[in-house]
């Protein structure tokens, strides 16, 4: 472990100020840097004393630096934005001189105290790894088909000086394996067939030559009319449990949508180009829709089309009949059941119900009572122009020129969608994958990485599943004696959870640092929100936007109660109504792999 370096961390501040004027205001970057400095190593001339360590040091740095910076820059956007720059570097270097002092306290008192009363080490040693090579799954349970694909992924360190964290993130992804695409194995058209799904699992799994237990994380997803059966909820659990270590199983429209355009390699064809793409991922039973815009998914949505929402054999005979066709039939003034046979006219007008229901959708809000009454989510946020639109999902493979059928109507739903695409004048690209498109998405891009400053105790089981994340209203501006504990009450009753009942995750946008007391008040403030959690044994688990968590977790230990059960994760961009799962630590517990999803199963709409 380094040594803490006060001086050191006095010049990479000085350094980084010096480059951030250089880039704003060159002309004046010189006379900005010196005044700046002069003022720093004044403010920090008032704390010198005999025998100050190291620690204490860092402490007068980080509460000195803001002050000095307000010699040179006044408050407003880059004042906020170099404090964002600064204020990583002096979190990271003060977690490593806690940490530090931590350890030689406990090195000190092992003669005396037996190392089981400290519980197991729960901070991990640096490596000087560069990349993490993990291998992922991805199996999409889909409504019309189900299939898998293995996906070796490399996560590198992002080495930066303004980035001291050095965070692993994902920054290449191999397909090593494509299973057999299988029509979805139904008891009945209310049940999935989980035996079948296994036994096609474990047979491609051979086939690839994997073991569960080389799978180091990855997702089952259960989509479209599937995500509906009564038991897809016990698919997911059975497949996670048997399959691998899973960062994910689950099931939902708006996340769908995501994975959907990540897979299809719209995402980053977005980035590529510097255009804005909306992927449309259209499978058996719904169609799943993203705006992505510089390699970044800007909206989502989703809308009951799909081609198996209506089965239909060579002969025309009607095998199978999903609810959203009931309610289209019913909107054409037809009536048809199980078994009947459906002129091909009928069957192309319920399609093209279906076609301009999308297409209405894809160029704003839905209008028309059936788009209106088929959206399963809110509509998409159109503030910015689309210049392209793509479909992926097997409906994209007969779109773009397949001649495959599958005795449903997604033939016809593509030949109506090409018409009416040419109608508009849409202007259409074609994404890498299709068909697979969701489940890549799936098995290499549901990996989202906690920054390498986290802090957790080794006897948590992994991964953690489905934990629903509660945003607090917590900031350096509004902080005073009570409010931590005043607005987490909010918080879980604005959520309808009960403290001390129910698994949470609290997030904290706000970097939450201004000075060593301000932050044991801070902790010791979570320990009183949170009595009836920590009086029970429950896990507490925090999340951050900023790189705190390693200092927030060591201070907490240190100043509470609390020694056991405790998880701080950081770096992560969450929002209201997101859920997370926590995986297995990768790397010694450098880097956590997290998968952020909107909703977990999808309803069964009335109609």
């Amino acid at each position: 472990m380094t040594e803490a370096d006060a001086n050191g961390l006095k010049w990479q501040i000085i350094d980084a100020v010096k480059q951030f004027f250089e880039e704003h205001d060159s002309e004046n970057a010189s006379n900005l840097e010196e005044v700046f400095t002069r003022k720093y190593e004044l403010l920090l001339e008032h704390h010198e004393t005999e025998g100050i360590t190291e620690i204490q040091k860092i402490h007068h740095l980080i509460e000195e630096f803001k002050p000095a910076l307000q010699s040179v820059l006044q408050p407003g956007e880059k004042f906020e934005i170099l404090m964002g720059i600064v204020s990583p570097i002096l979190n990271s270097a003060l977690s490593r001189a806690e940490e530090q002092k931590m350890m030689l306290a406990q090195k000190a008192q092992k003669s005396s105290k037996s190392k089981t009363e400290y519980g197991k080490p729960i901070i991990s040693v640096s490596s000087n790894a560069d990349n993490l090579k993990v291998l992922s799954v991805g199996i999409d349970i889909g409504s019309s088909t189900s299939h898998l694909v293995f996906s070796k992924l490399t996560l590198g360190r992002e080495r930066s000086f303004l980035n001291p964290t050095n965070r692993f993130m994902l920054i290449d992804r191999e397909l090593i394996y494509e299973s057999e695409i299988i029509f979805t194995p139904l008891i009945d058209r209310y049940t999935i067939d989980i035996e079948a799904i296994l036994k096609f699992c474990e047979e491609e799994y051979e086939k690839a030559g994997i073991t569960p237990e080389m799978v180091d994380t990855g997702a089952v997803i259960v989509t479209g009319e599937t995500a509906k059966k009564q038991n897809a909820e016990e698919i997911v659990n059975r497949l996670s449990s048997e399959t691998g270590k899973f960062v994910s199983a689950a099931a939902g429209p708006n996340y769908e949508s995501v994975l959907g355009a990540m897979g299809s390699g719209i995402v980053e064809l977005s980035r590529e180009n510097q255009r804005t793409i909306l992927n449309v991922d259209i499978g058996g039973g719904t169609s799943n829709l993203a705006i992505a815009s510089n390699g970044n998914v800007l909206s989502t949505a989703c809308i009951n089309v799909g081609g198996r929402l209506l089965g239909i054999d060579d002969d025309f005979r009607i095998w199978r009949i999903d609810e959203p066709t009931n309610f289209v039939m019913k909107q054409l003034d037809m009536k048809y059941q199980l078994g009947d046979i459906i002129p091909e006219e009928d069957a192309k007008a319920i399609t093209r119900a279906y076609a301009e229901a999308l297409i209405e959708v894809m160029r704003g809000p839905a209008k028309s009572p059936i788009a209106k009454e088929l959206m399963m989510t809110d509509d998409l946020d159109f503030s910015v122009p689309i210049d392209n639109f793509s479909f992926s999902g097997g409906i994209a493979e007969m779109f773009y020129g397949s001649d495959s059928t599958y005795d449903d109507i997604g033939k016809y739903l593509a030949e109506e969608l090409q018409t009416l695409a040419e109608e508009y004048g849409l202007s259409f690209i074609e994404p890498e994958n299709k068909i697979r498109a969701t489940v890549i998405g799936a098995g290499a891009f549901t990996l989202s990485v906690s920054g390498s400053t986290c802090y957790f105790d080794k006897s948590i089981e992994f991964p953690i599943n489905n934990m629903p994340v509660i945003p607090v209203n917590v900031t350096v501006e509004n902080f005073r004696p009570g409010i931590v504990e005043k607005e987490i009450a909010l918080a879980f009753t604005k959520y309808d959870m009960i403290e001390g009942e129910d698994l949470v995750a609290l997030y904290f946008k706000d970097s939450l640092f201004r000075s060593y007391t301000w932050l044991q008040d801070f902790v010791k403030s979570i320990e009183k929100a949170l009595s009836k959690s920590v009086k029970s044994k429950k896990m507490v688990t925090l999340l951050f936007q900023s790189d705190i968590g390693k200092m927030v977790g060591l201070m907490i230990r240190q100043e509470t109660s609390i020694q056991h059960n405790l998880i701080c994760l950081d770096e992560l961009f969450l929002e209201e109504g997101n859920w997370i799962d926590i995986g297995e630590p990768l790397l010694s517990g450098q880097a956590f792999p997290v998968t952020v999803k909107s909703l977990v199963f999808n309803k069964n709409k009335e109609y």
